[in-house]
């Protein structure tokens, strides 16, 4: 007898409640295996693939890409006994899925663990009751009431959503293509790098498919909508939470990083160095780990719950980058135990995760301090929003020829402007001084390392 068994959408980190459907990778009548990926996902904080735990053959998808999906909610049924009995996949239903009777434990995926959902009918009164990993297949004479129809699936909220993976949205901004006015030739309607050159090339044909309606366009007002969720949603909801319960100092400091930009081209020479890419970046990473053990208040958290403050000995280290998704912020475990050359492999494959839309919830979790690079853009300056559980954020502006008195004469110097945003809860404007200086120090000399 065939054997069904409905996958909900897990919990893929801690306290979601809810997720996008970004694609399928697989379509009713596929094979699958044990831990085979068979839709992404996009959370509040990153696009996840999500496996499934068993063997089987797919019967069902019951949500399309683009919609918005609770966590807990069946999003695909498979027979995991395909050679018994043929019988049609009985519909998902709320009843079915809350009924304690038809639950089972979920092996542990990966990364997370779910309950699953065995759907099955239920029992005739008076009848005995269907083993509990089958589905007994209708009687040829006397088949039971055809399953309820599921309601139709609401549609994805806030009108059109754009199928696209991560590096395919990355080359549509590149070459300034609007994958609102695509149509995705792949399956499912997911649009491919093919279909993004077509369009940049002016011969893609399916442009024109896309209605104004979906797009959420509304010629009259000449405005386009677009849904609050994903990465914004949880971005605007953390910079709302700290804005409003951290009180914040913003500090300035602009120094001269003439002798940090040449010992980078000395490291770039080096054997030592070679093939590693060492930014502005990676010197400020290194700045902040020293600079935070002589200033462990800057490091610090504030406990509003435990009436505490809570020092930490260790520093996961968040930066800021920006992709295609949105502004996401991944860390860096245990920066201060890495030299300078294992932080510069580090920062390259945590940025190039981030924009390949590959980093995990669990990566950008419990960070200690940040630092974040508006210097990249050309901007000077900025007064950062301090993430939520952490106390301060480093902010790096551009790196500028600029007249520098050096030893009474006017010379032309490269130079930077740092800010230090802290929470005046934790880090008195004494600490917050006193670290925004160390860290300025070591990058207008990065000889003073030395005396850390």
């Amino acid at each position: 007898m065939p054997t069904f068994k409905q996958f909900p959408l897990a919990d893929t980190a801690e306290g979601l409640t809810e997720a996008d459907i970004l694609s399928w990778h697989v379509k009713p009548g596929d094979t699958v295996t044990v831990n085979q990926i068979v839709v992404e996902i996009e959370t509040a904080k990153a696009a996840v693939e999500l496996p499934i735990p068993w063997a089987g053959v797919v019967t069902e998808l019951h949500v399309e890409p683009g919609q918005t999906v609770e966590v807990g909610t069946p999003i695909l049924t498979i027979d995991v006994d395909p050679g018994g009995a043929a019988a049609p996949a009985p519909a998902a239903s709320p009843a079915a899925a809350s009924a304690p009777a038809e639950e089972e434990e979920m092996k542990p995926l990966v990364g997370y663990g779910s309950k699953a959902v065995v759907t099955q009918r239920r029992a005739r009164k008076g009848a005995a009751p269907a083993p509990a990993a089958a589905v007994a297949a209708p009687a040829p004479v006397a088949p039971a009431p055809a399953p309820v129809a599921p309601a139709p699936a609401p549609a994805p909220r806030g009108g059109y959503v754009p199928l696209a993976k991560p590096p395919v949205r990355k080359l549509a901004k590149e070459l300034g293509v609007d994958l609102h006015a695509l149509t995705g030739t792949a399956d499912g309607g997911v649009i491919t790098r093919d279909d993004v050159h077509k369009a940049a090339n002016g011969s893609a044909p399916a442009a024109a498919t896309v209605s104004t309606v979906d797009s959420g366009y509304d010629p009259a007002t000449r405005e386009r909508r677009v849904p609050i969720k994903g990465v914004r949603k949880m971005t605007a909801a953390a910079m709302v939470q700290s804005a409003y319960t951290a009180p914040h100092v913003t500090e300035f400091l602009t120094i001269d990083v003439t002798p940090m930009m040449e010992f980078r081209e000395k490291l770039k020479k080096s054997r030592e160095f070679a093939g590693v890419k060492v930014t502005p970046l990676t010197f400020a990473a290194k700045a902040v780990c020293l600079a935070a053990k002589r200033t462990p208040d800057i490091n610090a958290v504030w406990d509003e719950a435990a009436q505490e403050i809570v020092y930490k000995d260790y520093v996961h280290l968040g930066i800021a980058a920006a992709t295609p998704r949105g502004l996401i912020v991944p860390k860096v475990r245990d920066a201060d135990s890495l030299s300078l050359k294992e932080l510069a492999g580090a920062l390259t494959a945590l940025t190039e995760v981030a924009r390949q839309g590959k980093t995990s919830p669990a990566d950008m979790a419990n960070g200690t301090i940040t630092i974040t690079n508006v210097g990249v853009f050309g901007v000077d300056t900025g007064t950062p929003i301090i993430n939520p559980g952490e106390s301060a954020i480093l902010c790096l502006g551009a790196i500028k020829d600029q007249p520098w008195v050096v030893d009474g004469e006017i010379k032309v110097r490269k130079v930077l402007q740092l800010s230090l945003s802290f929470d005046h809860r934790v880090v008195d404007g004494q600490q917050g001084s006193e670290f925004l200086a160390d860290v300025g120090a070591l990058l207008a000399d990065p000889a003073m390392a030395m005396t850390y």
